[in-house]
């Protein structure tokens, strides 16, 4: 993995695309997350007034667009960027082993108004999707995650509110879109078969995870039911 600490959003946009697949946070795995490869400077950190800072967390939305790779809640319902030269293998798996949506379906329905709305941030998504009474916001998460898991649904980037003095503040809210949306179809598509790209994600992920055995690599991936 990582042999010296990154210190800026560009060195961690070139790591994206050097190792392909990487976690935002740590999944469990020594060293593989965007978290262990930064400084110290770079984490979460509270401020003496109570507020706090957070360069990786600010530093998403530029990864993204600059990168131009996928971002999501790919594993384990965890975020996840993976490059654009892996994403259409990803992708390819991923959906061959997620049910048909069934055009009566709430996902079907979330996709299509995703599709007709544009790129929109997660709770205005969730008021066209009529998700609006008493604990409806857990449960929309949960269909959004799930999408998001099928590789149906990325992150564009992060909208921040901002204060009176325009200065942006908070968490954010991720823009969400359909990958065919914001990468256009074919960054979507392999000529492999499910099976081959398989294959070549479980070649990759132990080329930089030598340490971590079959099973859990597998547990990453996903596996036919």
């Amino acid at each position: 993995m990582n042999n010296s600490e990154i210190f800026s959003c560009a060195q961690m946009i070139d790591y994206v695309n050097k190792i392909g697949i990487l976690p935002l946070l740590n999944l469990g795995i020594p060293g593989w997350s965007a978290d262990d490869a930064v400084s110290d400077d770079c984490r979460y950190a509270v401020l003496p007034d109570g507020s706090w800072e957070w360069p990786l967390w600010q530093w998403k939305g530029e990864i993204i667009k600059s990168s131009g790779c996928a971002y999501g809640k790919f594993i384990n319902k965890k975020a996840v960027f993976i490059s654009r030269e892996w994403w259409p293998h990803f992708c390819n798996w991923r959906r061959s082993i997620a049910p048909a949506l069934e055009e009566d379906s709430i996902e079907y329905m979330i996709l299509e108004t995703l599709h007709d709305g544009g790129s929109m941030i997660t709770r205005d998504l969730r008021r066209e999707c009529g998700f609006t009474g008493k604990g409806m916001r857990g449960k929309f998460d949960s269909y959004v995650s799930r999408l998001q898991m099928e590789c149906r649904i990325v992150t564009e980037d992060f909208v921040f509110p901002r204060d009176r003095n325009d200065k942006p503040y908070g968490w954010g809210w991720s823009l969400l879109s359909t990958p065919e949306q914001l990468f256009g179809k074919e960054a979507c598509h392999t000529e492999c078969k499910p099976q081959q790209s398989l294959e070549l994600l479980t070649a990759h992920l132990k080329k930089i995870l030598p340490s971590t055995d079959d099973k859990t690599i597998e547990r990453l991936l996903g596996k036919k039911k």
